[in-house]
């Protein structure tokens, strides 16, 4: 992936609460592992590293379905990289699938 098309879609993940910064990290968080996958490709292409991935929790979709929630944890080496500004204007502190009120 190249890292233009990386950055609009890491940008995409963190207006829609799917990703979060904490400290030097970004924090992900999806139901399918698939994306994670993607979420990989992307830090990849922007020159960071993947740290873990850790199935956090079995959540409801719905009243019939229980899906796996995955926690990713990258890092980017740049301290002051884009997306971090990028975050700290249209981003949150929590993610779409936080339960604390």
């Amino acid at each position: 992936m190249l890292p233009p098309p990386a950055k609009k879609k890491m940008q995409a993940w963190i207006r829609s609460r799917h990703l979060i910064c904490s400290g030097n990290f970004f924090i992900f968080e999806t139901v399918e592992y698939s994306t994670v996958d993607k979420f990989e490709a992307c830090v990849e292409a922007l020159g960071g590293t993947l740290i873990s991935v850790e199935p956090l929790k079995k959540i409801w979709i719905g009243k019939h379905r229980r899906v796996v929630l995955y926690h990713a944890k990258a890092s980017l080496h740049t301290p002051h990289h884009e997306l971090n500004q990028y975050w700290i204007k249209y981003g949150s502190f929590r993610t779409r699938f936080d339960e604390r009120e």
